[in-house]
């Protein structure tokens, strides 16, 4: 075994905190220095704080806040059929729009029930044509109302 090779054991090494002796051990160094150990970790000690870190907690605050706003849009959304918006919701062009609401016909759900009688029905009302009846399609397909 080679000599002078290992390094020089202190069996009473002092551990000091902050200046000061906390306990002895065995060391290869005669004095460690160190911040933090069991008699001051708050883990041990049982003090434990919590510390507000550049607004940790606002901040989850402000994120629960506006996730309850928006479960409460979804409910109102949800709240809304799409059988009873209007004709003048569907951006179909005014004299689409006027020609339907004299015949009487004012929400989606009425065009619905026109358009399972056929794209007939639809086209014979006066002042609607193709463009508007593809509008009205495109509309019903945007709301899940037919496929």
């Amino acid at each position: 075994m080679k000599k002078d090779i290992h390094p020089k054991w202190y069996p009473n090494a002092k551990v000091l905190v902050e200046g000061e002796l906390v306990m002895t051990v065995g060391s290869t160094q005669p004095e460690i220095s160190v911040e933090i150990w069991s008699g001051t970790h708050p883990f041990y000690t049982g003090t434990q704080r919590l510390l507000d870190t550049e607004g940790q907690v606002d901040r989850f605050m402000r994120r629960l806040q506006r996730r309850e706003e928006l479960r409460k849009q979804e409910d109102i959304v949800e709240e809304r059929s799409p059988l009873n918006l209007s004709v003048d919701s569907m951006s179909l062009g005014v004299r689409a729009t006027n020609a339907l609401t004299e015949a009487g016909v004012s929400t989606a759900g009425d065009l619905l029930e026109l358009l399972q009688e056929g794209e007939d029905a639809i086209l014979a009302l006066p002042g609607v044509g193709q463009k508007a009846l593809i509008d009205i399609k495109r509309f019903l397909r945007a709301e899940g109302l037919i496929e």
